[in-house]
């Protein structure tokens, strides 16, 4: 099973990501992570993309899609893959289908969380996330339940991205506006795609995308934003 899960900055779309894939043994696939890894480590690719991601711009699509190809031909990518953040825009998305294409793969379910943009405002400028896993939380809507321990992996190790303030946040909201939203009609188009409100609690958001996941009937569609 191959998913896609898409949202605008601070729906959560980081935490959906880690719990479906313990729950599900599928790969996360998560460009953000993979570019910042390579900014700590300060190789060329990195220092490129560290200066995209600090302004809160995303980076162009030759950083990413070269990275994406040979990661999904590594073992661990076989029983299925959840892209997260990744495809960003309408020619990303018809990019993956033509690349997963050519290995004999294809989309699955597609996931768009949804939330009104004072609220992700809010959960972003105050969120951080564990080291160790990537699980994101936020001192105002999705604390730690133990002070200091991450829920997911026990890891005691937390930071917070340079790309969470507020100026920057709502440059990010603006961009996924004109560029990512576009990618839902296509999406819908075949079939595939669910708009889930990412409002609610992690595990009211969790129960919603299990029920798609398993064929269930959605009560639940969230206007376009």
């Amino acid at each position: 099973m191959n998913l896609i899960l898409f949202g605008p900055p601070g729906v959560g779309k980081g935490t959906q990501a880690v719990i479906l894939e313990k729950k599900y043994g599928l790969l996360r696939l998560s460009t953000g992570d993979i570019l910042r890894a390579e900014a700590e480590e300060g190789t060329e690719l990195g220092l490129e993309a560290k200066g995209y991601m600090d302004r809160g711009e995303f980076g162009p699509d030759e950083l990413v899609f070269g990275i994406i190809s040979k990661r999904l031909d590594r073992p661990d990518a076989e029983k299925g893959v959840i892209f997260d953040g990744f495809p960003r825009n309408l020619d990303q998305a018809m990019f993956l289908d033509a690349l997963l294409a050519e290995k004999g793969m294809k989309i699955d379910k597609v996931i768009e969380l949804a939330g009104s943009d004072e609220t992700l405002l809010s959960r972003i400028v105050g969120r951080f996330s564990c080291k160790k896993c990537g699980t994101f939380y936020s001192h105002k809507h999705n604390d730690t339940k133990v002070e200091g321990i991450c829920d997911v992996c026990g890891g005691k190790e937390f930071v917070k991205r340079a790309d969470d303030y507020e100026a920057t946040v709502r440059k990010r909201l603006e961009i996924y506006r004109s560029l990512t939203k576009p990618m839902v009609p296509f999406y819908k188009g075949k079939g595939v795609l669910v708009t889930v409100d990412g409002m609610g609690s992690v595990e009211e958001t969790t129960t919603k995308i299990e029920r798609f996941l398993s064929n269930e009937k959605l009560d639940y569609r969230a206007e376009s934003l």
